[in-house]
């Protein structure tokens, strides 16, 4: 297979960097008007037109009818209309890239150079650098967030370290997966430091599940009771997924003296600071769902290996501390994307999982991963699977997602691409849209929030291998569905 060609307009210093970026993985060509500029470029070695990109004689030069992406770096506003329009006039279906000042949009440049040209111009991707610029900034600062919690929690146990060799975990006493799957990761992260732990609780594990639970995955847990040694022996505790409350009563006030660790979702208690050490690590987030999403935040912050009993356990634990998917924060949704490659669905469904089989739980990960974002519009494709359903129940788990109100997914079973979208947007009757947007090519309909469709792959057979089919297909899907619901890709 050739590599993806991609054509560059500008190589000032924009232009330069991503083709750096580029050369080698793809073929680059790079079109520059200034001869100094273009000379310097060539002899770093790259493929250069010297020229001006806005003339059809230059793109011509460069091959534009057989490139895979344009990319145009320039910022003036004039000169990206009549670029746009000259590649246009050469190439109408080559994705165009263009970085747009922040004082404009895409919308207000294709109205532009429809008004001037008299054309309708398609322009597939825009960045916006003032837009990027906060992202990147708010995605650090929400990382260093992240960080500064597992390093003080590092930090933390290196100094326990420097006391003892172990750490007693306590989980509440009846143990939930929550609980248990947190005081296990708590356990691991423990166990990078030096530090030997023993997990306790002072009741019952009844439900069926929660004893297939610790039995498929070969829990260590042990049942003691208040005043007991196991307890006394430790001269240091950690509490996981509970706070000193009613559903703690194997510690005793002296017990409460010796914690230096306490991490919970549940409600913050008032008098916590008093019952405790003042330099304990308490890491109480009652705006998460479960604290093996907290967990999971720390080993990936710690940048620890995850094998597949804890990834499964964590999995399990968020599953049903949020209510089987049905009420997630960004953490836990953060954690399920982290988890989704560690997790042993054989195990997951050998715990009596009634409700959520090994291929749906498999193509859930995969939707929440190969998500992508139109507005507050979600496209998800879970590539090739055998059960149809799967993707009817990721459909509704995305449309959970703050900030969404419509949600497509789409997957290939056997010779035909299966899709399921939901919608929670009173404007929009989402039968009426898959109609609009598939009949010509399959059947499609449904409600009003929502619908399926069905395409036979016919359609797509010039495609090489499975990868260029997926390509394909979500290309074609994607265009459809936002042209149908009238949402700029951009």
């Amino acid at each position: 297979m050739s590599a993806m060609r991609v054509l560059i307009l500008g190589g000032g210093s924009i232009g330069r960097s991503v083709a750096q970026a580029l050369k080698g993985e793809f073929e680059v060509i790079i079109i520059e008007q200034n001869e100094i500029r273009a000379k310097s470029l060539s002899e770093s070695g790259f493929h250069v037109i010297q020229g001006d990109f806005s003339y059809t004689a230059s793109l011509l030069k460069a091959g534009i009818e057989k490139v895979d992406l344009v990319v145009i770096t320039i910022m003036d506003v004039n000169g990206i209309k009549k670029t746009i329009q000259a590649i246009r006039n050469n190439n109408s279906e080559v994705p165009i890239l263009v970085l747009i000042p922040d004082d404009t949009t895409v919308k207000e440049i294709i109205s532009q150079i429809k008004k001037e040209f008299e054309t309708d111009v398609k322009i597939d991707y825009a960045v916006s650098p003032k837009a990027a610029t906060i992202k990147v900034i708010v995605d650090t600062v929400k990382n260093l967030g992240k960080k500064k919690n597992a390093t003080l929690l590092s930090k933390k146990l290196s100094e326990i370290k420097q006391k003892s060799d172990s750490l007693l975990i306590v989980m509440h006493d009846n143990p939930d997966p929550d609980a248990m799957a947190s005081a296990v990761a708590l356990q691991v992260i423990a166990q990078n430091t030096g530090l030997k732990s023993t997990i306790v609780y002072g009741g019952e594990i009844t439900h069926h599940e929660n004893r297939a639970f610790v039995n498929l995955l070969g829990l260590d847990i042990r049942k003691v009771s208040p005043g007991s040694y196991e307890v006394k022996r430790h001269s240091t505790i950690a509490l996981v997924d509970c706070q000193p409350n009613g559903n703690l009563s194997i510690l005793d006030d002296e017990d409460l003296k010796k914690v230096e660790i306490l991490i919970d979702h549940h409600q913050l208690l008032q008098n916590l600071e008093e019952m405790l050490p003042r330099d304990a690590f308490v890491d109480v987030r009652p705006d998460v769902n479960s604290t093996a999403s907290i967990m999971a935040e720390y080993l990936q912050s710690l940048n620890m290996e995850v094998n597949g009993t804890l990834g499964t356990s964590l999995f399990y634990g968020i599953y049903t501390d949020t209510k089987k998917f049905s009420k997630f924060s960004t953490a836990d949704l953060d954690a399920l994307e982290f988890l989704a490659g560690k997790v042993d669905y054989e195990i997951l469904e050998r715990i009596e999982y009634p409700d959520i089989s090994v291929e749906t739980a498999e193509v859930l990960a995969r939707a929440i991963i190969n998500r992508k974002t139109f507005k507050n519009v979600i496209i998800s494709n879970v590539g090739f699977i055998t059960d149809r359903d799967a993707i009817a129940e990721s459909a509704d788990f995305l449309l959970r997602l703050e900030g969404v109100n419509t949600v497509l997914v789409f997957g290939i079973v056997d010779d035909r691409i299966e899709i399921s979208a939901r919608t929670r947007d009173i404007r929009i009757n989402v039968g009426k849209v898959l109609k609009e947007a598939f009949t010509d090519i399959g059947s499609a309909g449904g409600h009003a929030q929502s619908g399926g469709a069905r395409i036979h792959l016919g359609i797509f057979k010039l495609a090489k291998d499975k990868n260029s089919l997926l390509k394909l297909v979500e290309e074609a899907i994607t265009e459809k569905f936002l042209e149908a619901l009238n949402v700029k890709e951009a």
